[in-house]
């Protein structure tokens, strides 16, 4: 186990948040820092909000329960005792499927708004045809979200007011850990059903690592990855069916010293997927993060990048 460190600071962002998240009484996202740092590798759980305004429940089409279908339930709990043990953890409280801030900022759907959407507007990636854009058009089993079109100002205002600060305070934490400490790890925490919607799909592992196919990250982060979990006596795979989003694409550069690596856990390892509700393993894969984050520790800083430049 981790030796606990003191002075954990939790710094709870609203920015400038509209009225209508305000009503749910919690931060958009929230940022654990330790006053002392045990290395610079940050825990990030972008997907298990679960704090729906009112408005966005009352224009779906379908219930609570299905919206929640999208979660990365309990992922934040997860990794939350991280901070107490020297490591940053970010969470956020919206759900996806109100904001993704795992994709571009705007990957958007025309189909999906009353207006006219800017021209910089990336609409016609595979993630948009799929119906799962920075504002999803559909849940994650394919229901469609919405009874009508939103008005493209609603759009445009929850990626300013939310996608916005999110990626601003976590671009700013990764720099402050690459200039600090030369190099930075990027955890990225995420959840998967365990059966995949296609059905010739195999049994996916316990755990997939997604490293853009060792380009968001050094490979010896990766493999530390996979030995420490294989050595719990979990099933790993790596880059299928997820090599990595948004955030591991973009803030990962391994020239720089930045590294960014995805985790997905099979959600049948740690809950019950049907009533929503933690099993009995859930204390046990907690405890195994901590193993995690310590393996992580032990390979040395001159091996994830520019180390040597950034310390003289």
């Amino acid at each position: 186990m981790l030796p606990a460190r003191p002075g954990l600071k939790v710094i709870a962002t609203m920015d400038d948040m509209s009225n209508d998240f305000d009503e749910t009484s919690a931060p958009a996202f929230e940022i654990a820092e330790p006053a002392a740092w045990r290395a610079p590798i940050i825990f990030n759980s972008p997907h298990s909000g679960s704090r729906y305004p009112q408005s966005f429940l009352d224009a779906s089409r379908i219930d609570l329960a299905a919206l929640r279908r999208s979660e990365d339930s309990f992922m934040d709990e997860m990794i939350a005792p991280l901070g107490d043990y020297g490591f940053p953890v970010v969470r956020v409280n919206f759900p996806r499927s109100y904001v993704d801030v795992n994709r571009e900022p705007y990957e958007l759907d025309p189909r999906m708004f009353d207006g006219r959407l800017p021209s910089f507007a990336n609409t016609r990636s595979m993630r948009v045809a799929g119906g799962l854009g920075t504002i999803p058009r559909v849940v994650g089993d394919g229901q469609e979200i919405y009874r009508e079109r939103l008005d493209i100002d609603d759009g445009l205002k929850r990626i300013d007011l939310l996608y916005k600060p999110y990626h601003r305070a976590l671009r700013r934490l990764v720099t402050k850990a690459h200039q600090a400490f030369g190099s930075v790890v990027l955890v990225d925490c995420h959840s998967m059903p365990s059966i995949g919607v296609a059905r010739d799909e195999k049994r996916r592992p316990d755990i997939v690592i997604g490293d853009r196919y060792g380009t968001s990250c050094s490979t010896l982060l990766s493999d530390a990855v996979e030995d420490t979990f294989t050595r719990l006596g979990y099933s790993v795979g790596r880059n299928k069916p997820y090599a990595g989003g948004f955030i591991t694409e973009h803030y990962g550069h391994p020239a720089s010293g930045m590294h960014t690596i995805q985790l997905e856990l099979n959600r049948a390892i740690y809950m019950n997927e049907r009533i929503r509700e933690r099993g009995p393993r859930f204390a046990k894969i907690v405890a195994d993060f901590a193993v995690l984050a310590e393996a992580l520790t032990a390979v040395p800083l001159e091996n994830f990048g520019p180390f040597q430049a950034a310390a003289e």
